[in-house]
């Protein structure tokens, strides 16, 4: 599986909104995960390329996105999006009070969901498969680890998901507001595709 990299660093115009539009950064941020769920970055593939670039230039690419429906509400949703599938979901059922959120479950239907998913759109081995959460890390790769392990060979995680990194200072400091899809001016939405959008019972 792969990694899509962080280009800014290479680019002389890397401050200019050229940069921003044709270059996805990917650092890899930590996200409220289920106790299950493993937490890495590195895919088993460690290929690298442009996210945005990549749907541009292979018709076939597909962009999968596995947050959890709940956040794709409130946080938006990239455009190009082709599968939504989430990796895991969060428990209404419960709530952490050393956390203070809701805890997070493993979705234990993924691989049949995506399996299915990818089966629909008549994926091949080789076919660009891109897989986006919120930041990288604890359920981008190991999403696209398990796809790889379906057979494909040409699977990505986005390292900077959507949303990206918390800023470090200033008045918004926290605030997912640095880098990913969302802030790097590529295209997204609110608007959900009823025909991607996942469901219980879909």
């Amino acid at each position: 599986m792969a990694r899509v990299a962080n280009y800014f660093a290479e680019l002389p115009y890397r401050n200019s909104a050229l940069a921003t539009l044709i270059a996805l950064n990917m650092s890899v941020i930590t996200v409220a995960q289920a106790e299950d769920t493993p937490s890495y970055r590195e895919t088993q593939l460690g290929l690298y390329v442009k996210a945005y670039d990549l749907l541009q230039q292979e018709d076939d690419a597909l962009l999968i996105d596995v947050r959890d429906p709940v956040e794709i509400k409130f946080t938006g949703f990239a455009e190009p999006t082709d599968i939504h599938v989430p990796w895991v979901l969060t428990d209404t059922t419960q709530f952490d009070a050393d956390s203070k959120t809701w805890p997070t479950v493993r979705n234990v239907n993924f691989a049949e969901q995506i399996r299915a998913a990818l089966e629909a759109h008549q994926t091949k081995d080789d076919t660009p498969i891109i897989v986006m959460c919120r930041s990288g890390a604890t359920r981008s790769a190991p999403a696209a680890d398990l796809i790889t392990e379906m057979g494909f060979s040409q699977v990505y995680s986005v390292s900077d998901g959507f949303e990206g990194g918390t800023l470090a200072e200033g008045d918004s400091k926290g605030v997912r507001a640095r880098d990913g899809w969302r802030n790097s001016g590529l295209p997204w939405s609110y608007d959900v595709d009823p025909d991607i959008a996942w469901y219980e019972s879909k």
